[in-house]
């Protein structure tokens, strides 16, 4: 049996598949995953985790990593633009959840809305998602989950690497990427490159509506959203059969406009003329530059694991606009808006010790600085700089095959200091003087935490149980504390409090799994309580002409349910159903009784999948995406209508000598449907999601 979330490798491990040793390095062939290999996998860990591997990411490609991932229950992609979006896990996302490459804590300006992960995604090689809080291997951040991306595959042959070219329908992307691999000896590199070019993206509407204005669409795109992205990356290292070291240094540069009609209604006097051509890219717009260099070293014994990540990590992002006036602010000189140069410095070290066939324990220590620096004429979060340590243990004890435990703690002690801010310019007070107005206060904040987690795994028969309650934590950012500010991009004004305590979680995760080698059922319920949920909170309030929104805390109740059922009918034919539901409430606070703001609504997935061979392994699948309507708002947010698309995907892998080509295709809103997704700030201005997108992929292996 075959599932598209489970990890054909770790699968062959867990269940001694043919296995073959050259030095460090594990090769596995012919491996049939089961029901068997199910339920060792599950057993791995108390908490719901997901494992995702290459083949999937290949079969399922559709535009950003967010968005292939968005299959996978409890996993969405928030969109803005045609080229950006974030992921979410269980409706959480931004700074509360760690997206990791390598075992280092990705860190740009994660806090904005506007632009996606700076990572390639096509030097990936497999993905691991927990589910729900994983603070205490991971720390602040991990209350909602983790995206554990893995680029760290070892080549074993001399020479080895492959070249796929793919593109997009509705903003005509067009894109290739490279990448070369090869081993001599125990020493080996990997390098690659992607470049990827979009133009304007085009939504099922000529018009939308911008507060009270009606803004005509060109051809029903969205003008000013094209872009591009260039990648490149390297890997050195050397591969040992008890010692292991390498460093990977990589780029990641982006440049996309912003929808122009969105960025302030000003944009109605621009001399720009946005519909000279769908694929340039004018004012207003943003371009980011990722640089990371990652070192990884690893000794083992019979017993022990030793594991070391040393990382720097470079973000530079700017946003330019044409320069105009808001409120006090005169017209200022140049296009530069706002600018940001956030430096990193991360160190992991952690153990493992094998006390027993049956019992293991893991401890480990994390550091982190991190230096953020603004400038240009806007303002929305101030400078600032920030340093964290954390501590933490985890013991696994196997009582027999069938019954596993876990438990574990730790400390954590952050230093957050936010510099104070003045307007460049003169504002009038009631006094009947002018100031420099203050947007930010000079700021030394110090947060310690505790957490713990406990967790329990049962199998018996086809059956696997398992459950993990804990105490996770999140210390407030300083976008939270200190933002003050217009978000043009998302339509609104952001107002910080300095005055936010760190945001705690208690958590209750249960899993329930059985499977034969015809049915996959897997089902996850999930409990959170808040004591003190830090949220932007939605007034009736407007300020330079844009709804106000300040960070507020709040008691909240969170539950959901992810579900999943595969029935494998022959060896041609599989049917798939899935699901998830959440439910927030606050319960105390201004909003006390309400939801939280553009709270995920719930949605199913019913789907068809046909294997077939024909020059070689080949399928087509069929889905249909069921959306339900959100009533469930905060006030004054709208409400949002159900809907519901009709998607396809289809494969081949064809074998050319010591080659493979794959083929993927995948087809989304094949019935250009106009729906509107209520976690998309889009939708505030009356831009429907983008129409019918076909994505399709070419690689050559070899």
């Amino acid at each position: 049996m075959t599932t598209s979330i489970i990890a054909t490798a770790l699968a062959a491990c867990v269940a001694g598949g043919h296995v073959e040793h050259d030095d460090s390095v594990i090769v596995l062939h012919d491996v049939t995953v089961s029901g068997q290999h199910q339920r060792d996998f599950q057993m791995r860990m108390s908490q719901s985790a997901v494992q995702v591997s290459k083949e999937y990411l290949q079969q399922n490609f559709a535009g950003s990593l967010s968005q292939t991932l968005e299959g996978i229950p409890g996993v969405k992609a928030m969109a803005i633009g045609s080229g950006q979006s974030k992921p979410t896990i269980r409706g959480l996302g931004y700074n509360r959840m760690v997206v990791s490459e390598d075992g280092i804590k990705h860190e740009g300006q994660q806090w904005g809305n506007d632009h996606g992960l700076e990572i390639d995604q096509f030097a990936i090689d497999r993905v691991e998602i927990i589910k729900g809080p994983a603070a205490l291997l991971y720390g602040s951040d991990a209350i909602g989950g983790v995206l554990s991306l893995y680029t760290n595959h070892v080549p074993t042959e001399s020479l080895n690497g492959n070249v796929q070219v793919f593109g997009r329908s509705n903003n005509e992307q067009l894109g290739l990427s490279a990448r070369l691999g090869g081993r001599s000896g125990r020493w080996f590199y990997r390098a690659g490159a992607t470049v990827i070019d979009y133009a304007d993206y085009s939504v099922p509407t000529d018009s939308i509506r911008y507060y009270s204005y009606w803004i005509r669409l060109k051809n029903h795109r969205l003008r000013n959203t094209a872009g591009c992205e260039r990648d490149c990356n390297l890997m050195l290292g050397y591969a040992g059969y008890r010692f292991h070291t390498d460093i990977r240094i990589s780029d990641s540069y982006a440049k996309s406009g912003f929808f122009a009609n969105a960025h302030g209604l000003e944009v109605r006097l621009s001399d720009i003329d946005y519909d000279h051509s769908r694929r340039d890219v004018d004012l207003p717009y943003q371009w980011v530059n990722h640089l990371k260099v990652l070192s990884h070293t690893s000794w083992q014994s019979d017993n022990v694991r030793m594991d070391f990540n040393l990382a720097w990590q470079n973000n530079i992002r700017e946003e330019l606009s044409e320069p105009v006036s808001h409120g006090y602010m005169p017209q200022p000189d140049g296009t530069l808006e706002r600018r940001f140069v956030k430096n990193t410095l991360t160190a992991n070290m952690g153990l493992s010790i094998n006390l027993g066939e049956c019992h293991e324990l893991r401890t480990g220590v994390n550091g982190e600085y991190q230096h953020n620096r603004r400038s240009g004429w806007g303002f929305i979060i101030p400078d600032f700089k920030s340093s964290s340590a954390g501590l933490y243990a985890m013991d696994s004890y196997s009582v027999n095959d069938n019954l596993k435990l876990n438990a574990g703690v730790r400390i954590d002690h952050a230093n957050t200091t936010i510099s104070n801010y003045h307007d460049w310019y003169m504002t009038p007070t009631s006094a009947g003087d002018s100031v420099y107005m203050e947007r930010s206060a000079n700021a030394d904040r110090r947060f310690t935490s505790f957490t713990w987690s406990t967790g329990i795994n049962y199998a018996t028969g086809h059956w696997v149980l398992k459950a993990n309650v804990g105490k996770s934590f999140r210390m407030p950012i300083p976008k939270e504390l200190g933002a003050d500010g217009v978000n043009y991009h998302i339509f609104r004004y952001e107002r910080g409090n300095a005055d936010l305590d760190p945001e705690e979680s208690y958590q209750l995760d249960m899993g329930i799994h059985w499977d034969n080698d015809v049915v996959f059922i897997q089902v996850d319920p999930y409990l959170n309580y808040f004591p003190n949920y830090i949220y932007l909170n939605p007034t009736a309030q407007y300020v330079e002409g844009l709804q106000l929104y300040h960070y507020t805390q709040a008691k909240v109740l969170r539950y959901g349910v992810e579900a999943q059922v595969l029935y494998v009918i022959n060896k041609h034919w599989e049917t798939e159903l899935k699901g998830e539901y959440l439910y927030a409430r606050q319960k105390s606070g201004q909003k006390k009784g309400y939801t939280l703001p553009f709270s995920t609504p719930w949605s199913v997935d019913a789907g068809v999948k046909y294997s077939f061979q024909w020059h070689g392994n080949t399928f087509v699948g069929m889905n249909a995406h069921f959306v339900g309507a959100q009533h469930e708002i905060v006030p004054p947010e709208n409400p949002t209508d159900g809907y519901w698309t009709l998607n396809l995907s289809a494969g081949k892998q064809i074998d050319v000598r010591n080659s493979k080509i794959n083929i993927a295709l995948h087809a989304d809103n094949l019935l250009n449907r106009r729906y509107y997704d209520h976690t998309s700030y889009y939708r505030l201005i009356d831009v429907p999601e983008p129409g019918r997108n076909v994505s399709i992929k070419v690689g050559l292996e070899f």
